[in-house]
C-alpha cells in the first residue's frame, strides 16, 4: 500500500516556525461511550521513511497493528497520553481530549519545534502548534499518531472484552452500536462506562 502524498514542510504555513523537530498528533475515542480518550504525539525520523503510513481509519487492523510495531520501531520518538472516563466525565469530552495530547506532548522524550495537530482546536502546549483539518490525511507524523492512538485503545477494548464478554466490546469497541445499548440495558453500565453520556445515563439504575 503506498502513502499518499503528504505535505511537505514549506506548505504547512508553521506558526514562528525554526529548524527543529516536528511532532504530529491525534486522538481517538472521543465518540464511545466506555474508557478513556487515547492521544498519540509522534515525532518521525525523516533518515528512515515509514511507507503505508496513512489516517488509521482506512487501514486494516491487521495493517494498523504492523503499521504500528514499525512506528514504535523506527520513530524518533513516540509518547501515549490519555484521559480517562472520570476526567471525561468531570471536565467534558473536548477539554478531555485537549488533556490526553497534552499529556501526549509533555511526555515525548525529545522537545519538538513545532506540534501538528490533527482537527481544529490546540491544547496548551509549551512550543508552537497548529491545528491542521484532516491532517492525518496530508501529514505524514500525524498519521503516524493517529495509527499509534488507534491500536493502544483498540487493544484496550480487547483487554475490557477479556473481562466482561457479555458488552461485545471485541467487535463495537465502545461505540453506541445496537449491541452495546442492549448489553448496557441488560447489564447496566460499568465502573469504565462514561455517565455523562446520554445512553449510560439512561441506563443507570
Amino acid at each position: 500500500m503506498r502513502s499518499p502524498k503528504w505535505l511537505p514542510p514549506e506548505r504547512l504555513a508553521l506558526p514562528a516556525h525554526r529548524p527543529g523537530l516536528l511532532a504530529g498528533v491525534d486522538e481517538v475515542g472521543r465518540g464511545p461511550l466506555v474508557g478513556p480518550v487515547v492521544a498519540a504525539a509522534v515525532i518521525l525520523d525523516d533518515r528512515r521513511p515509514l511507507t503505508g503510513l496513512r489516517d488509521s481509519k482506512a487501514l486494516s487492523p491487521r495493517r494498523r497493528e504492523l503499521l504500528h510495531d514499525e512506528i514504535m520501531a523506527h520513530a524518533l520518538c513516540v509518547s501515549v497520553g490519555e484521559a480517562s472516563a472520570a476526567e471525561i466525565d468531570a471536565l467534558n469530552i473536548l477539554q478531555a481530549t485537549l488533556l490526553a495530547m497534552q499529556r501526549a506532548v509533555q511526555g515525548l522524550r525529545l522537545q519538538p519545534a513545532c506540534v501538528l495537530v490533527d482537527g481544529n482546536r490546540l491544547p496548551a502546549l509549551a512550543m508552537p502548534a497548529r491545528a491542521i483539518v484532516r491532517g492525518d490525511a496530508s501529514v505524514a507524523c500525524i498519521a503516524a499518531a493517529s495509527i499509534v492512538a488507534k491500536v493502544r485503545r483498540d487493544r484496550w477494548c480487547l483487554q475490557l472484552h477479556e473481562r466482561w464478554p457479555a458488552y461485545g466490546f471485541d467487535a463495537h469497541k465502545g461505540y453506541p452500536t445496537p449491541t452495546h445499548l442492549q448489553a448496557l440495558r441488560t447489564h447496566g453500565p460499568m465502573a469504565e462506562h462514561r455517565r455523562s453520556f446520554a445512553p449510560v445515563r439512561s441506563a443507570l439504575p
